[in-house]
């Protein structure tokens, strides 16, 4: 930008600079690296932008130009706009970077302006971030995942920017509360459950504790689905986010890397592979900034979009009448970023996924590694590459890091095999985040040859390297220890050894053992029997016989087992919660374990108690703050816990009522307009947020709300009254489009809600609601609204759960089994303050053979819940596939899998005690008090702080 876009009028040491642009002045003086200047607006002109121009640091007659001479980027950082610099700048925004017509100041248009004006401040924060690590070469960690569900941005920007008082102000000036213009903003499409959530989360504490980092994922055009529901249960629709665009990201366009697919692996002359020909496409950046709470540092989320080359439209073909295939290779580029997790039922679908997956690896990659070059000037010195750089793997999305990052150091950067191998280790780590077989991904070996070929050459390579690991820890004297251990922990799963071990390891022959001659002529009777009793029958024993002969053996599919990837080809491997990461060293990686016990951690998810306490539940907070008399536990949150001196303290109680009170009217509010059902705010708000899957139970919980209405029913007005405590269960979550009992178990809720909020007998005692497309932003209102909230996992089956710490946070009370991060809640909050059922994890593969044996005998409450369902009460709607999971003792489908009908009994018989302790508010309350004094220990501050010691080995950068 050149200087000559400003003019100047100067006085002594002051300078009064003028620019018909304010975010072309803010980025021009965030260029400058020099010393400080102090800036002061002086005038907002319509159409100029005056600042007074200062210089702190150098005498009066050593100023020159202070535009191009002066640190700008220092000085905004530290500047504080005031109200009416706010209006004006937010009256700029939507003057000149409109995205409506200028008539009219409505509420979208006031949101894009509001966003814009936010963003040029995050923007000075996030250059000075980024020069000082560029210039500081720090180690930085990337975070890759494929969700990242942000949610809303605005609120979070101006709350950890401490202008949310400001920009009230402001929009009040301008006609508009702050709260209805955040209300505006769709929440970003860029994830579905708590995977993506917890990678915000992390995004948020590494901004604030000042950490160097950045994340990586895909920008998806239509994310994973907008849920409706309707008569027929859940329907899908894209997600519209991006249609009026997103002003919180900045493409890159200077930031573009190229994507290879298919073609084939040649040797040059110089002996190197060379991987040619195929389908290439380029990954372009759209920057997101990251703002941390109280501090300038200002991170980045870098988001990839996928398009074609313009010499890749064939204007002769669309000219010739063929329009699709002319753009053919543009639409093919395209979709990779349309949706989150496309249906893989499909070979298309597979194919695409692996797409996906493949583009954030290598598009991630080559950034990081283009980084690391110009950090490093002249003298690359590739060993350095642990030192400067950390990738974590947030599941096994990210698995194609491993043989890419090997590609991109042996193909493009010249090491050798040992070289590569060290660095890749020493730099990838992995986090798992599930036991559940399906989740451990697994792709087509064949699917991967054609798509990847040369990543299969380094992947049979890696393998290779991992059977030598194993025949030297293990030998090949014990034939059936060899073979289970290389079943077990191959990479390449159904393949045959390679040729250099073949001869290693064989198989040894059965002895011949002699036969009695009695029990030969004992075998020729039987078998000449058996000849009488089949001509007997007319049976044609010999084409029988032949027809076996030509039954054809199918071979099974090899498989790339990308998690074992993920433990070979990293350093470390850590669970999510103390019970997931002992299951994971016990059961899912018990060889690997044995192996490198090292290797594996714990790091206990945490959410942010920014968002998830501090700015969706600001009475409380304002609570918290008065009661501890200091607001630094949205920084410590251990300091919550000197909440639990003054559990029962009836003023704290009094308040904290009213708190849940208002947060619940505001919930009443959402549930009318997203479903049109009333419900009483005086009644228990109980509540099952989440995923819908099997093993999450929600089946459970609307079987236990069945029995509940059951029950009702028998009772007189006055008996139910007496027996039963005034309850709203809420649902809310996703079924993933292909997943038919999931969205099952949507239509039996929404069958039941109607069936049970239309009836005048139960009144307010009952009222079920599913609330349509859950997502951060609902969740923000739910949260601090819920009472009860479910988390009812078959045991040893959830990971860890981040809902369950948020709201704890809130003050709401668990219902759940020993599972996830619930074991460890339970303890910081008190037995007596979680309500526990259900069997444990240790003795779910017990129950499970006892259920094929044909040993379990159902609980005859469970049984009645069953007939009442299938006696057509809520509709003409069939649920025999539903139901029908619940019974028999084996097969795909079948057999109770995740054990709704044995711990039925105990879960209804706990849900009798919650409603017990509700009738009692005072215990309730303190209850609940506890429950956030016990929750200081899931803030991901502190697990990003663990993850930064342990694993990455990086130190905070603050800004100076």
């Amino acid at each position: 930008m050149a200087a000559s876009q400003f003019s100047a009028t100067r006085s002594g040491p002051e300078a009064v600079w003028h620019c018909k642009s304010q975010s072309k002045l803010i980025d021009f003086c965030s260029r400058k690296n020099k010393s400080k200047l102090l800036f002061t607006r002086t005038s907002n002109r319509r159409r100029s932008f005056s600042f007074s121009v200062k210089n702190v640091l150098d005498k009066p007659h050593e100023l020159k130009d202070p535009i191009i001479e002066q640190d700008a980027a220092s000085a905004f950082s530290s500047f504080t706009p005031d109200t009416a610099s706010i209006a004006s700048s937010i009256k700029y925004h939507a003057e000149f970077t409109p995205l409506f017509s200028a008539e009219q100041f409505e509420l979208p248009k006031a949101f894009y302006a509001t966003a814009q004006s936010v963003r040029d401040a995050l923007i000075v924060n996030w250059n000075a971030t980024n020069n000082y690590y560029e210039k500081l070469n720090a180690k930085q960690a990337y975070y890759l995942s494929m969700e990242f569900l942000q949610g809303r941005a605005l609120l979070n920007a101006v709350g950890n920017l401490e202008l949310d008082g400001a920009y009230a102000e402001a929009l009040s000036k301008l006609g508009h509360k702050l709260e209805n213009v955040a209300n505006q903003e769709p929440d970003a499409a860029l994830g579905n459950g708590g995977l993506g959530r917890l990678a915000s989360c992390f995004l948020d504490s590494l901004a604030t504790l000042n950490y160097p980092a950045w994340g990586y994922g895909l920008r998806y055009k239509y994310g994973l689905f907008k849920q409706q529901i309707t008569k027929d249960g859940q329907e899908e629709v894209a997600e519209d986010w991006l249609e009026m665009g997103n002003p919180w990201e900045i493409v890159r366009n200077d930031v573009s890397y190229p994507i290879k697919f298919y073609g084939k692996v040649v040797t040059g002359s110089d002996g190197k592979r060379h991987w040619i020909g195929g389908e290439d496409i380029d990954a372009v950046a759209y920057d997101v900034p990251i703002p941390g709470y109280k501090t300038k540092t200002t991170i980045n989320l870098r988001l990839w979009s996928t398009k074609a080359s313009s010499q890749d439209f064939d204007l002769y073909a669309f000219n010739s009448g063929e329009h699709t295939k002319a753009s053919e290779a543009l639409a093919n580029a395209e979709k990779i970023c349309y949706v989150l997790y496309p249906g893989d039922e499909s070979m298309e679908g597979k194919t695409l996924r692996l797409k996906q997956q493949y583009t954030l690896c290598s598009a991630s990659l080559q950034d990081i590694v283009a980084r690391f070059e110009r950090r490093s000037g002249a003298n690359v010195k590739w060993q350095e590459f642990p030192e400067k750089v950390a990738v974590q793997m947030n599941d096994t999305h990210p698995t194609l890091c491993i043989p890419e990052l090997m590609r991109i150091l042996i193909d493009l950067k010249g090491l050798d095999w040992k070289e590569a191998w060290n660095i890749t280790q020493r730099t990838v780590a992995y986090t798992n985040h599930t036991v559940l077989p399906e989740a451990l991904e697994k792709w087509s070996l064949e699917l991967m040859e054609k798509l990847l070929p040369r990543h299969v050459q380094i992947l049979e390579m890696i393998d290779e390297e991992l059977i030598q690991t194993i025949i030297s820890e293990y030998g090949t004297a014990d034939y059936d220890l060899i073979d289970k251990k290389l079943k077990e922990m191959r990479i390449l799963e159904n393949v045959d050894l390679p040729a250099k071990f073949a001869d290693l390891i064989v198989k040894p022959k059965k002895s011949s053992i002699a036969v009695p001659s009695e029990e030969i002529e004992d075998s020729k009777e039987e078998d000449e029997s058996a000849d009488e009793s089949a001509d007997e029958e007319n049976v044609p024993v010999k084409k029988h016989e032949e027809e076996k002969k030509k039954k054809v053996v199918v071979e099974p599919p090899k498989l790339v087992r990308m998690a074992n990837l993920c433990v070979v080809g990293g350093h470390a491997v850590n669970g999510v919660a103390e019970i997931h990461s002992e299951i994971v060293k016990d059961e899912v990686f018990n060889s690997f374990y044995k192996l490198w016990p090292n290797k594996f951690q714990n790091k206990t998810n945490g959410v942010t108690p920014r968002r998830w306490i501090r700015f969706c539940n600001p009475d409380l907070s304002n609570i918290i703050t008065k009661w501890i008399g200091t607001e630094d536990w949205v920084l410590d949150t251990e300091k919550l816990a000197e909440l639990r001196k003054f559990a029962d303290d009836q003023d704290l109680q009094t308040q904290w009522r009213e708190a849940k009170r208002n947060n619940k009217l505001k919930v009443v509010s959402l549930i009318k307009e997203r479903t049109g059902y009333s419900v009483n705010p005086d009644a228990m708000f109980d509540i099952q947020v989440k995923r819908i899957h099997e093993y999450k139970r929600q089946l459970m919980n609307i079987m236990g709300i069945v029995y509940r209405y059951k029950k009702m029913k028998e009772m007189s007005a006055s008996e139910r009254k007496s027996k039963f405590v005034p309850r709203v269960c809420m649902f809310g979550g996703k079924a993933f489009a292909t997943y038919v009992q999931a969205k099952r178990i949507v239509k039996f809720i929404t069958d039941v809600g109607a069936t049970v909020n239309c009836d005048p007998s139960i009144g307010d005692l009952l009222k079920v609601v599913f609330v349509p497309d859950y997502n951060v932003s609902v969740a923000e209102q739910l949260i601090p609204a819920s009472e009860l909230s479910q988390h009812i996992s078959t045991a040893g089956m959830e990971a860890s759960g981040t809902s369950n710490m948020k709201f704890a946070m809130n003050g709401c009370i668990l219902i759940g089994t020993l599972d996830g991060a619930n074991v460890e809640i339970r303890e910081e909050v008190g037995e007596d303050n979680f309500f526990l059922f259900g069997a444990e994890a240790h003795e779910i593969a017990g129950l499970r053979k006892e259920r094929a044996e044909g040993k379990f005998v159902p609980d005859p409450r469970f049984e009645e819940v069953k007939e009442f369902v299938k006696s057509g009460v809520f509709g003409s709607d069939n649920y025999d596939e539903l139901i029908g999971s619940l019974e028999g003792n084996e097969g795909f489908g079948r057999a109770d899998y995740f054990l709704v009908g044995k711990d039925f009994p105990s879960y209804i018989e706990c849900q009798e005690k919650v409603d017990e302790a509700y009738r009692d508010q005072k215990r309730w309350t303190r209850m609940s008090i506890l429950n956030t004094a016990g929750s200081y220990k899931f803030s991901s501050d502190r697990t990003i702080h663990e993850y930064a010691n342990d694993i990455w080995n990086i130190n905070p950068v603050e800004l100076p």
